[in-house]
């Protein structure tokens, strides 16, 4: 491959480059020009069009272009929200680099994936999704999951060593890995052979790109705005019926103009565009609040999250070990001896990646760390799980040799014949017992002095008990705030950890997450329950300890049967659990394999961060509700009082033309709702106000619309053709934008949040625009309006005023009936 040991040089990576090309994979991306045509294959297009072809055959030209008109600005409305969608999408990967340890020039470095090139050494480890097919030629008990190139779930240990034949097939190529593919354990370092389109699985690239696939709220919107239309053309198709069984045939074709523009007018068009723009600038926010969206209805998602299951390590606490005290007669001593113990003397002392020896390092001074220098390390004994301990053989500069052993209290006590004060094993038990339901983890020391120059397990007796030292991960400053903030939201959190009952429930009780112990399950005690006392104890229980990750995986898997499930996870044990959650999350630094089967990505890890993600996210899905709420209650009581008055009079009580006006006037506020403030109530009960839950109050209302068409109707329906159907635009459209102020919250329209600046401006220019077009000569000419007397726009004026009291009276029984059903 012409490399060497050392990498590839800088010249010959960009030389390289040039030849074989990025290393990704060409996939085709969605243009401008694929967003333009999307807006164009909407039923409202398609209607619109109908009636642009009808109006110009029948010689209404003018009415044809102004309906041209209205497609163009619709059109583009959605074109700019969609593309900035796409940007937003785009923006968002930004946080997302994909990257990937190799050696250049002989130093290791972080380099894109997609700027690794055939001859580059790439270093692998646990955790890590190979960037390209590697040829390894140093390994370190590594084992890689190949299912997504061969199917099977069996892993496969991989060797350095050249293979006895050639490889026919991908699973017997044990010295290689290949791109897509996961290491499950150990390390490894190889050669890269193939990349991006030239590797065995070149569509594995496309894994680590953001997806944008539709959730459960896309697709019930799309069959809710189905639902509408069906709705819309039976009635419309009804209502036309009337009009030949009436009048007959005469006008018909300007008939079937209006009925289209009736339909136009009540689908709720505007809704996709609300749900794009409201997503896509959640997402946006929630990126710089460092939390990032792989996909866009993941922002929806969040929102719904009802119980998110979390480590306390990092989310809940710093995820740092501080020193709380040292029990022992010989302070200083109990220090040195530790820091030997970690294998790493002197001037190393400062690099040991072990929490505890940092927090025990900032407990010596210069003089102290200088003494280090005088030991050196003869042989060790790692620390596992199965001894609880480490052990190392040290020689100091009078060549006297020490064995220090250090570990859990249990460990080390056993080991123990002699103490370095009258302490007994009692005594130190009930202190350790002590400390450790405090919350602290205890590190032991013992030591002997040694005369050979090896040793083995069987030479750790006999130690003289040198004392212990208790350790505390400090709560973060944030953490009970999450926590009530949780609560306010109406979210569970459930700690799942593999930490110690004791420890779990100590950091429980200090964030008020439990009350005592009795909040506290261990994965033994879980894992002896029936199923239907399992699923018992995962509701009730708040804190769960000494969980696996096939426990932890059971736990959520378990909880997203019934509740919106959200999981924060960070290693590649963490991927079934990701998996099975309604919302997976990690942290930027979690596994590749558990940050590729994620939703959402948090580049800080902070449980604060995650709760303030809730919040946005329901914030939008109660805007997008909302929106539906006021389109649904104002379309169908104006459309229905409209269609039944048409068919009471000799001519169309609005035209088609002014009919497009009223909706795209009433749209324009509509849209800006996505970016309106929200009442707490929503944000705590989300589920309370889902459009299933309120379809009552939307019926109620659109009768009350549709009764004061009627009144309206039988004010001015004798004051000439013109006159009325100018008022009637005006009325329509103010009382569509007041009804957003009445809906925008449950509460009485002055107590609650007040709403956006953009809401509000957007509104006032609407209703100015309405009322002054009349007035001018464009409206006159193009839509046919009239100019109206101010007698009848303040008989109009104390029209809607009317209305409002009314809606809001309507709409304040109607939640005030919800509440004492719901108590």
């Amino acid at each position: 491959m012409g490399t060497s040991a050392n990498g590839l040089s800088r010249d010959e990576v960009e030389k390289r480059l040039k030849k074989y090309g990025l290393n990704q994979v060409k996939s085709s991306k969605t243009t401008l020009f694929d967003i333009f045509l999307r807006q164009l294959k909407s039923p409202f297009v398609y209607l619109l069009a109908i009636a642009t072809i009808i109006a110009f055959s029948i010689g209404e030209k003018v009415d044809g272009l102004l309906i041209l008109g209205f497609v163009f600005i619709n059109v583009i409305l959605g074109f700019v929200q969609e593309a900035r969608a796409e940007r937003a999408i785009s923006l968002l990967k930004k946080y997302l680099p994909s990257k990937t340890r190799a050696l250049r020039n002989g130093n290791e470095e972080i380099i894109d994936k997609t700027l690794l090139v055939p001859g580059d050494i790439v270093l692998l480890e646990q955790g890590n999704i190979v960037p390209a097919d590697l040829l390894l030629f140093k390994v370190e008990n590594c084992v890689a999951d190949e299912s997504v190139l061969t199917g099977e779930s069996t892993t496969i240990s991989k060797i350095a060593e050249p293979l006895d034949k050639e490889a026919q097939e991908v699973f017997q190529a044990r010295n290689v890995v290949f791109a897509g593919t996961s290491i499950t354990s150990g390390e490894a370092e190889g050669v890269v052979i193939n990349t991006g389109q030239n590797a065995v699985l070149g569509e594995v690239a496309r894994l680590v790109s953001t997806i944008a696939r539709e959730s459960a709220y896309e697709k019930n919107l799309l069959k809710f705005s189905r639902l509408i239309l069906k709705v819309i053309v039976v009635m419309i198709v009804f209502i036309f019926l009337a009009n030949l069984a009436i009048k007959g045939t005469e006008n018909i074709v300007d008939f079937s103009v209006f009925c289209i523009a009736l339909v136009v007018s009540i689908i709720p068009e505007a809704l996709p565009l609300v749900a794009v723009f409201s997503l896509s600038s959640g997402a946006l926010k929630l990126a710089k609040e460092k939390v990032v969206v792989r996909r866009l209805a993941a922002v929806e998602d969040l929102g719904n999250i009802e119980i998110l299951c979390s480590d306390k390590t990092g989310t809940l606490t710093e995820g740092k070990m501080v020193l709380g005290k040292v029990f022992s007669v010989n302070r200083e001593k109990c220090i040195r001896y530790a820091l030997l113990s970690s294998a790493y003397i002197g001037e190393e002392i400062e690099s040991s990646p072990n929490p505890f020896d940092e927090a025990i390092l900032t407990q010596i001074d210069g003089r102290g760390r200088l003494a280090l220098n005088g030991f050196k390390s003869i042989e060790e004994i790692p620390f596992t799980p199965e001894r609880l301990r480490n052990s190392v053989l040290v020689k100091d500069s009078n060549r006297s040799k020490v064995l220090i052993v250090k570990g859990a209290p249990e460990a080390i006590l056993k080991l123990s014949s002699k103490f370095e004060d009258s302490l007994t094993i009692e005594k130190l038990e009930a202190q350790i017992k002590k400390e450790g339901g405090e919350g602290k983890r205890i590190l032991a020391v013992g030591y002997k002095n040694f005369e050979k120059d090896t040793y083995g397990e069987k030479d750790e007796k006999n130690l003289i008990f040198l004392g212990y030292f208790s350790f505390y991960d400090p709560l973060k400053p944030t953490a009970q705030k999450s926590i009530q903030l949780a609560k306010q939201l109406g979210v569970q959190i459930k700690i799942v950890t593999g930490d110690s009952m004791e420890v779990a429930g100590f950091i429980g009780k200090e964030i008020g997450l439990i009350k005592d112990n009795k909040g506290v399950i261990s994965g033994e005690g879980l894992g002896v329950l029936s199923q239907e006392k399992f699923k018992a104890a995962c509701k009730d229980f708040s804190v769960f300890a000494r969980i696996s990750p096939q426990m932890k995986y059971r736990i959520v898997e378990t909880l997203s049967e019934s509740n919106e499930m959200g999981f924060l996870g960070e290693g590649i044990n963490d991927a079934p659990a990701l998996k099975a959650a309604n919302v997976g999350i990690v942290v930027d630094s979690a596994a590749d394999v558990s940050r590729e089967v994620a939703d959402i990505v948090l580049m800080e890890k902070d449980l604060n961060v995650i709760i303030n993600g809730i919040k946005s996210g329901r914030n939008i899905f109660s805007n997008i509700n909302k929106y539906i709420k006021i389109t649904l209650a104002s379309n169908f009581g104006n459309s229905i009082s409209i269609a039944i008055i048409s068919l009471m009079i000799s001519y169309l009580p609005m035209l088609p033309i002014q009919i497009l006006l009223v909706n795209l006037l009433s749209d324009f506020p509509l849209i800006s709702v996505a970016s309106d403030s929200v009442d707490v109530e929503e944000l705590r009960r989300p589920k309370y106000f889902q459009l299933s839950k309120t379809i009552g109050l939307i019926v109620f209302l659109g009768l009350v619309s549709t009764i004061f068409d009627f009144l309206f109707f039988g004010i001015f329906h004798k004051t000439g053709e013109a006159n009325l159907q100018t008022l009637w635009y005006i009325e329509s459209i103010i009382t569509e934008i007041i009804l957003v102020f009445c809906l925008r919250t449950s509460h009485f329209f002055l107590k609650g949040k007040r709403p956006s600046l953009a809401l509000s401006g957007i509104a006032i220019l609407a209703i100015l625009v309405t009322v002054f077009l009349p007035f001018t000569n464009f409206g006159i000419a193009a839509f046919h309006f009239i100019k109206p007397s101010w007698n009848s726009l303040f008989i109009v004026f104390a029209l809607v005023l009317s209305y409002f009291v009314l809606s809001e009276i309507a709409k304040l029984y109607y939640f005030r009936r919800m509440a004492k059903r719901k108590s």
